[in-house]
């Protein structure tokens, strides 16, 4: 029999049954049976458990239990921690149960969750009553809520609520997106400014590794460079000697898409090397990624503020048609904000070698040659977008989530990483394929030198350019581009997430 330090330091015996089932699990989390487990095994055994990894949760369970400071645990710091630590939890749920009828409801919870900050609806209380609840009851009794926390490193009620919380903040280099919901106790201890941080740093990484293919995607969308080499020559000989004339000789070069020259992948990235080098793959990306922290910042504190207005009008809770709302607004607003940075990111995709000689020179050029409203061509369809994409992708990702959480929340932890990843890109994928057509549209009204048609002396406007292209490409032609942009999903969610989980340790965000 193993002596434990009681709640009041006096030493509690552990009960034969007890230390056998403590020993049960320490075996399973052994796994090169060498009867000591590490936080490497931990984090191994979390996996092949099944069991919920929140970001440092495997060193301080290691931390919190290794008595001589080892890094390594023995069965005997294993059980001690443990009996210990389910103590704790012991009174933690007594203290939650207000009724005291030995059953925790999702009111209880729902309570328990405001009371540290944690504003959450009745339904998602009751989702996380239903992941704990083992025996479908719909309650939970003192033996489930042990069990289920027992390997968590903390007794605390605030760290208890961020392991149900605990999700992440994806990044796949598309700007749409309705910003995730923090707490006010995420906001009073400093915890949201660390995750935009690490949010913001993981997206500098992805679309700095994404970035030849998001080039890519602009100049297919607006079909810049022709099949043939020897424009290409001239218009680099002639910009050398002439630069007065760039923009009349750059657009008298331009050839538009049919279906004897249209631009490919292979094709659109051997034109690139050849005309710039490697080096021009990674055009536009400085102001791409320059833009991550103005935006984030704007949208974060618009949809707080929208919320904040919603939730006054309907004296209710948020739902996910206010959510929408609120997110539409934040991006409508953010996207304002920096949209002239948008115009001069698509002008640097595009440019020449020597064109322009950065973010500065563009921006002045723009405003000389064709004047302040040219930092806002396209905005209109830019803005439109935002409607289907940030409603479609936080509908899809709401139903396919909670659809889960119906079918298997009963029998299994929180939704993994991985599941949460396909819910995402899924959603996005959606919200992409429903937006694109003005994605691509204000793409291209970005990309003209001037408001007008060169031919017709008509103005440019969203419909005129849609009829154009349906007219002379079908409906194919509204989705030019969409190829590189599906290509560059897969590698930016996963280079995103491991960035940001990566920051979120170095941050000390748990």
């Amino acid at each position: 029999v193993h002596l434990a330090m009681g709640n009041d330091g006096s030493p509690q015996s552990i009960c034969p049954q007890k230390e056998a089932y403590y020993r049960q699990i320490f075996e399973k989390l052994d796994v090169d049976k060498d009867g000591r487990v590490d936080v490497r095994e931990l984090k191994e055994a979390y996996t092949n458990m099944g069991l919920l990894q929140v970001p440092g949760q495997a060193e301080k369970f290691v931390s919190a239990s290794d008595s001589n400071k080892d890094g390594e645990l023995d069965v005997a710091e294993f059980v001690r921690y443990l009996h210990e630590h389910e103590m704790k939890l012991k009174l933690m749920f007594k203290r939650l149960d207000s009724d005291k009828d030995g059953r925790l409801t999702s009111n209880e919870i729902e309570e328990a969750l405001r009371s540290v900050g944690f504003d959450v609806s009745k339904e998602e209380a009751k989702q996380i009553t239903r992941r704990i609840d083992k025996d479908g009851t719909s309650t939970i009794d003192i033996n489930e809520w042990v069990e289920h926390h027992l390997l968590h490193p903390s007794a605390d009620l605030k760290d208890i609520v961020s392991y149900w919380k605990h999700a992440t903040y994806i990044d796949i280099g598309e700007s749409l997106i309705v910003p995730d919901d923090f707490s006010e106790a995420e906001k009073v201890s400093g915890q949201w400014w660390r995750l935009l941080v690490a949010g913001g740093l993981a997206g500098v990484v992805s679309r700095t590794c994404t970035a030849p293919l998001d080039r890519l995607k602009v100049l297919m969308q607006v079909n810049y460079f022709t099949s043939c080499v020897w424009p290409l020559m001239l218009f680099k000989y002639i910009q050398s000697r002439y630069p007065c004339d760039v923009r009349t000789v750059r657009f008298q070069l331009l050839v538009h898409a049919t279906k004897s020259n249209n631009l490919g992948i292979a094709s659109g990235f051997k034109q690139m090397l050849h005309e710039g080098g490697a080096k021009s793959l990674w055009r536009g990306n400085g102001i791409n990624v320059i833009k991550i922290a103005p935006e984030t910042a704007v949208k974060f504190y618009a949809y707080e503020q929208m919320k904040r207005l919603i939730g006054a009008q309907s004296q209710g809770e948020i739902g996910a048609a206010e959510k929408f709302l609120a997110g539409s607004s934040a991006g409508v607003i953010s996207q304002t904000t920096i949209y002239p940075m948008e115009v001069i990111k698509t002008r640097l995709a595009l440019r020449r070698t020597g064109q322009y000689s950065g973010i500065f020179d563009c921006a002045y050029k723009l405003l000389v040659n064709e004047g302040p409203k040219a930092f806002f061509k396209g905005y209109v369809p830019n803005c439109i977008g935002i409607i289907p994409y940030a409603g479609i992708d936080l509908c899809i990702y709401e139903t396919l989530k909670n659809y889960w959480i119906k079918s298997y929340g009963a029998e299994k932890e929180k939704p993994s990483v991985l599941l949460l990843l396909a819910c995402g890109t899924t959603s996005s994928t959606c919200g992409q394929l429903a937006s694109y057509p003005l994605a691509l549209v204000r793409t291209k009204m970005q990309a003209q030198a001037s408001l007008t048609s060169s031919n017709k002396g008509t103005k440019v406007t969203m419909m005129s350019l849609f009829r154009s292209i349906v007219q002379s490409e079908g409906i194919f032609g509204l989705y030019r581009g969409l190829t590189p942009n599906f290509m560059k999903v897969t590698p930016a969610v996963s280079i995103s997430y491991v960035v940001y989980e990566n920051m979120r340790i170095h941050l000390g965000v748990y």
